[in-house]
Parts: structure tokens; sequence; C-alpha cells
């Protein structure tokens, strides 16, 4: 147990730090040391650190990151993002646009890309408009995390709860359920920035903004989109989303016309090796028992059933996705959920909840420290500054997002959508 513990903690400081410098280890790299690590010491057997990896969820990743490639390689998100950067009239509708934008690019496919794809842009027009680049960097990260909700294709950890939700909520229901959610997060996590920047945005109108426009692929992004349609059409009939994702890319591949090399140069393997080893350190930690000892001591009272049990376990996603990072919460809860009094409810509570709790620290998604890195000196933001501002957009976006679910089940609207 001991061993399990030290070798997690270690890990973690890798992926939380960025880097530990007189080691020469990112991410990646320390996932995959943390993962050989955690069989050495003896956490875990070989063949339980093999199967300790989901390639449903892995596959779901590469399949979306492989249509995310073409549209990229379309030019299809600058020129999303160009539009709404280039016509906004004032400092808060920038604000607005930048969010919505972020959010609804983010609901299908991964957030991390959006966030890598879109950052230098939002940089450049803020620097010509002559805006300060904080607010904006912000509205994208957390408007990308919160975009995330409202699939399970929106970002690593929905895929993780959609695959193990699978025969108990489907990709349309939650889907249903939750788009009115995402769309009122976005909308309160828009108001919540330009209030707490109100002094920082201008009220006169921006100065003109010219950044050349970006030649978009129209047949190539006509195909991608179509493949995107394709994945989330096979996901609503029901096909396990790894089949659909993966289908949807290989049909994506053999009608697109361009050599599939430039697509899988674009793919982030880094990524997926990061995932497949975080996977192997969880399950290490998971098998010394220490988060559920934790979940154990709130048992009783999430047992309930009740909204004090919903709270509780609310408290605990957030709390301890900001502890150990989201993703890796996840990959230990979606254990919890089959013991709770509604399983399904449940996971929808640990996607929303997970997801939201991004927000709250520098360190509580990828996302946001995709977009403070992309954005060099301009994205210089210390822990504590990052978290007086994320625990303002992380409590109103929560309250929202978890009121307006509370709505839906008082209407009636799960039943309906035949979840009992």
């Amino acid at each position: 147990m001991v061993g399990a513990i030290v070798v997690f903690v270690i890990t973690y400081l890798v992926i939380a730090s960025r880097q530990l410098h007189w080691l020469g280890l990112d991410r990646p790299a320390g996932a995959t040391v943390g993962a050989v690590a955690m069989v050495v010491v003896g956490a875990l057997p070989m063949d339980a650190a093999l199967r300790a990896i989901d390639l449903h969820v892995v596959t779901l990743l590469f399949g979306i990151l492989l249509i995310a490639a073409y549209l990229a390689e379309a030019r299809f998100f600058r020129l999303c993002a160009y539009l709404v950067l280039t016509r906004a009239r004032s400092a808060r509708s920038l604000l607005f646009g930048l969010s919505f934008v972020a959010g609804a690019l983010s609901a299908l496919l991964l957030n991390d890309t959006v966030c890598v794809l879109l950052t230098p842009l939002v940089v450049a027009v803020t620097v010509e408009a002559r805006l300060p680049a904080l607010p904006y960097l912000l509205a994208l990260a957390s408007a990308a995390n919160v975009g995330g909700v409202v699939s399970f294709s929106g970002n690593p950890q929905n895929m993780i709860v959609g695959a193990r939700a699978h025969g108990l909520i489907s990709f349309g229901q939650y889907l249903v359920l939750t788009l009115p959610v995402g769309a009122a997060c976005l909308a309160a996590n828009a108001a919540a920035l330009a209030w707490l920047f109100r002094g920082a945005l201008p009220h006169e109108p921006l100065v003109d903004r010219s950044p050349p426009r970006p030649a978009l692929d129209r047949p190539l992004a006509i195909k991608a989109l179509i493949a995107l349609a394709a994945f989330s059409g096979l996901a609503l009939a029901g096909v396990s989303l790894s089949g659909a994702a993966m289908s949807a890319a290989a049909g994506l591949m053999v009608v697109a016309r361009v050599p599939p090399r430039r697509a899988f140069a674009a793919v982030d393997w880094q990524l997926l090796v990061f995932f497949a080893g975080l996977f192997v350190v969880v399950a290490g930690l998971a098998h010394a028992g220490l988060l559920d000892r934790l979940f154990d001591q709130l048992a009783p009272v999430i047992g309930r059933g009740d909204a004090a049990g919903d709270l509780a376990f609310i408290g605990l996603v957030v709390l301890a996705s900001n502890l150990v990072s989201n993703v890796p919460l996840v990959l230990v809860a979606v254990g919890w959920v089959p013991h709770m009094p509604d399983p399904t409810w449940g996971y929808v509570m640990l996607a929303v909840a997970s997801t939201l709790a991004g927000n709250l620290t520098l360190f509580g998604s990828v996302a946001n420290v995709i977009v403070m890195e992309s954005a060099g000196p301009r994205g210089e933001i210390g822990f504590w500054r990052f978290l007086r501002h994320g625990a303002v957009l992380t409590a109103v976006d929560l309250v929202v997002a978890f009121g307006l679910l509370a709505l839906e089940r008082a209407l009636g609207v799960p039943r309906w959508l035949g979840l009992g």
C-alpha cells in the first residue's frame, strides 16, 4: 500500500507540475514510468496492469482525435474562432462569443484539442484589439471544460463514464439531459467572467481586427463534419462509443482524399500514452484502497439517496478531482457508482461534477494547463490567482448545473427519456 501511494504521489507531482526538470519527465513519460513503477513495487501484477488499460476508452479517444485531426487539417477550428473573434463589436460580446464557440466545439470533440487549436488565435486577436488576454484565456479554458459536460465524448473523464455506464444511460439520453445544462452553464460562466473582470474590459467599441482569414478546405471539412455526425448518429442508435468513433473515423479515412499519414501525424499520440499509463497508476492506487476508504466514510450519507446524499457525493467528486485530478478520480469513482441507490443518476452526477470541477484550480483539468502554457507570457498566472477566479466559476457552474438537473428530475424528464 505504501509503495502504491508513493508511486502515485510522485506521478501526480510530475503531472501537476508539468515537468520535474531534474528528471526531464513530461506527463506521458511520467505516467509511463509511474505505470512501470506500480508493477515493480508490487502494487499490481503485470497481468492486472495490462487489464487495467481500458481499451474501450483508448479506442474512443483515438477515434475522436482522428476526426479532430481531419477537421484541423481543413482549418475548420481556426475559421470558427476567426469568425467570432473578428466580428464581435465589444469586449463583452467577444467574451460571450468565444465562450459559446469553445463550448460548442468541446461538446462533441475532445476539449483538449479545441484548446490547443484556438489558443494562438485568441492571443493574436486580443493583442491586436488591445485587450487583456487573461479574461479570454480563462474563457477559452473554462468554456472548453463546461462544454464537455454535454456529451460522453466531450472530455476524457466523460468517455470513461460513458463506457462504464453503457446499458444504463445512452449517449442520446445523456445528451438530451445535459444539453440545456451545458448551454445555461456557458452563459453563466461567461457572465461570471465579465463580472470578475469588469474593471479590465473596456466599454467602448473594439478596434478593427484584421488577422488573416484561414483558408477553409471545404470538401474536407464537409466530409469530417459528416463523419462527426455519423459518430453521433451511431452513438444515439446505441452502438458502443468506441465502435461508433472508430467506424466514423475509418469511413472518413476512406473518403477524405488526404494522405492518412498527415492525419495520423496530427493525432496526439502522447495523450493516448498518457492515459494508458494513467489507467495502470490509478489501478495501483485503487488496489491500495485509499480513495475507496474516503468514499466509505461518506457512504452512509451518500447511500441515503436524498439531496444531502447527492451534495455529499458532488462535494467528494469536486474535492477529490482537484486533489488527484479529475481523470484519475473518475477512474476510481466509476467503481463506486454501482453501489449507489440510483446508479444512473450517480453516473450523471459523476460526469457533470468531475467536469465542472476542472475549473476550480489551474491543474484541475488538462485544458487549463494547455491554454495557459500555449499562451506563453500572457498565460502566466499563479495557482492562487487562478483559484480566486476558479472558485467563483466553479460555484456558479455547479449551482446552475445541478439546479437545472434537479428541475429536470422534478419535471419527470428522466422518466420521459426512459431512465426510470
